[in-house]
């Protein structure tokens, strides 16, 4: 289906995200809160699409949260979710998760949890899987990825799935509910990645716009969650993507919490970075 904003269609091209085939193609064939501080009521803005445009800028003033993410994603009746936990500095957009694989078809739970370091045009992954060296890094532009790194690692970094809000349309103000002891504002809207990309923080506007010719459609389903000092605390977008010729269904959720921890980032020397071949 295509989807029409303004007048443009949202049609393009399939993107083959061969780094997410191999992170969890074994699992689905060929495809690869705790609140804090008491923040008052929320009170939404008359106008919902701006409240949620904000998101990001907000965050940004917040400094850090602790993060907790989940990837589900389906593609031939078969459904994986992968799991991660960490912390983020929307500052100096870095973070680190601990991103946990479930187990395979055949119901081992032998994998490793993979450490991720999220850095503004870059991914670095320990314990990347078959091929990599235990002791050995591997770092992934994400500038060069057909999905900027919205799904490729696993976990959506906090960042961009708050600055892929600078994109919302249509969006809709459903209440107030509770999330883990906070209440919140829900808004549900339909997010744009190409115009995401042109209105994003210059640390990640490369990853999106990347994320903006890669998928195949740029209208992407979200639920937002916000406190009332207007801080993002739960989004959930919807994405949709072709590898080797299947449709693959992911559902990216973040959690952010805890605002104000340390978060500290240390990227590897050059030294232990891997530069070999990475197996399948």
């Amino acid at each position: 289906m295509v989807v029409q904003r303004c007048g443009r269609p949202h049609g393009r091209g399939s993107g083959t995200f061969a780094v997410t085939a191999v992170l969890v193609g074994s699992l689905v064939g060929t495809a690869a809160v705790t609140g804090c501080g008491a923040p008052e009521d929320p009170k939404p803005t008359s106008d919902p699409t701006l409240t949620v445009r904000n998101a990001a800028d907000v965050l940004t003033r917040a400094g850090t949260a602790k993060a907790s993410t989940s990837m589900e994603m389906a593609a031939g009746g078969t459904r994986v979710t992968i799991r991660g936990e960490g912390g983020y500095d929307f500052r100096r957009r870095t973070g680190r998760l601990q991103v946990l694989l479930p187990k395979d078809p055949a119901g081992s739970s032998a994998h490793r949890p993979i450490t991720e370091l999220l850095t503004p045009g870059a991914l670095y992954m320990k314990n990347r899987g078959a091929g990599v060296p235990a002791d050995k890094w591997v770092r992934v532009d994400t500038t060069t990825l057909d999905d900027g790194n919205l799904v490729t690692g696993g976990a959506t970094d906090p960042a961009a799935a708050a600055e892929l809000l600078r994109g919302a349309w249509k969006v809709t103000y459903l209440g107030e509910v509770e999330l883990a002891g906070v209440k919140v504002s829900h808004y549900r809207g339909v997010t744009d990645i190409a115009v995401a990309a042109r209105a994003a923080s210059p640390q990640l506007r490369g990853a999106l716009a990347a994320a903006a010719k890669g998928f195949a459609d740029d209208a992407v389903p979200f639920d937002a969650y916000l406190d009332g000092e207007g801080r993002l605390r739960k989004v959930r977008h919807q994405f949709s993507f072709s590898n080797q010729g299947r449709t693959v269904a992911v559902a990216s959720t973040t959690l952010l919490y805890g605002f104000g921890v340390p978060v500290e980032v240390t990227l590897p020397d050059r030294r232990d970075l891997y530069a070999g071949k990475i197996e399948a």
